[in-house]
C-alpha cells in the first residue's frame, strides 16, 4: 500500500479560510431554508393538508417524466406480482 503524499505546505490560507466560510454560510443559510419548508409544512398540515402526501408530489414533480412513467410501472408490476393492484 503506498503511503499518502505529503500536502504542500504552500496552503494559501486566506483563500483557503474564504472559502470555509462561504461554505458555512451556505450551510447556514441550507438550514434555515429547511425550517423555511418544514414550517410551511405544517402550516398545510394544520389546514387539513398531508404533509407526507405533499412531499411525494413535491418528489415526483422534480422527477424527469418519462423516468417518473417508467418508475410508476414498475411499482404496478410489482403490486400486481403481489396481488396488491
Amino acid at each position: 500500500m503506498n503511503k499518502p503524499e505529503r500536502i504542500s505546505a504552500d496552503v494559501d490560507s486566506g483563500h483557503l479560510r474564504a472559502f470555509i466560510e462561504r461554505i458555512e454560510r451556505l450551510e447556514e443559510e441550507k438550514r434555515a431554508i429547511a425550517d423555511d419548508i418544514k414550517e410551511v409544512y405544517a402550516e398545510a398540515k394544520g389546514t387539513g393538508y398531508d404533509a407526507k402526501v405533499m412531499r411525494k408530489i413535491v418528489s415526483i414533480r422534480r422527477m424527469d417524466r418519462q423516468k417518473r412513467i417508467e418508475e410508476e410501472e414498475i411499482l404496478s408490476l410489482y403490486l400486481e406480482a403481489l396481488g396488491e393492484a
